[in-house]
């Protein structure tokens, strides 16, 4: 029964990070830490180096995670929150692999994904990068897209042009 219970866990933990993260996104980095993820905004061309500020998101969410396995294997009756730091570092291998490795190649380890869901993610992606600036932005999500990023660019930006 533990290993049900402790696997529904992590993946409610896995789960919740994407709500996490897209809140992190748009009321955060876009947000009072816009200094630290405004450079993540701006072409490869413009920065300097292979390290962007916005890599210190990293440590935003990876000191939860620790803190969640520390507690959960120190402190008596909360081994349970080990599972949410699983969850957590579930999560961030994930968002690594497609946001840093597959959307923004920082990495060259595979380019080839070819899904209507991996697209879709590139597209809500691209749609985001579109703006350059704190306001107004879109698609802060990763896992979670929007319907409309399964269909062709060209298809939504028709829709969204008529509706104004």
């Amino acid at each position: 029964m533990n290993v049900i219970l402790y696997s529904l866990i992590t993946l409610a933990a896995v789960i919740g990070m994407e709500f996490m993260a897209w809140f992190a996104h748009k009321y955060i980095m876009h947000g009072f830490l816009w200094n630290w993820h405004e450079d993540h905004h701006k072409p490869h061309h413009e920065k300097d180096g292979f390290f962007e500020k916005n890599d210190l998101f990293f440590l935003v969410f990876a000191i939860p995670s620790a803190i969640s396995y520390i507690v959960g294997l120190a402190v008596p009756g909360y081994f349970w929150l080990l599972f949410v730091g699983i969850g957590i570092s579930i999560y961030g291998m994930i968002y690594f692999l497609i946001h840093d490795v597959y959307i923004h190649q920082r990495f060259k380890w595979f380019r080839q994904l070819d899904s209507k869901y991996s697209r879709a993610i590139l597209r809500a992606h691209g749609a985001h990068h579109a703006k350059r600036e704190k306001e107004d932005g879109e698609s802060f999500g990763l896992l979670i897209v929007n319907p409309k990023y399964f269909r062709k660019r060209s298809e939504w930006a028709k829709e969204e042009a008529k509706a104004g």
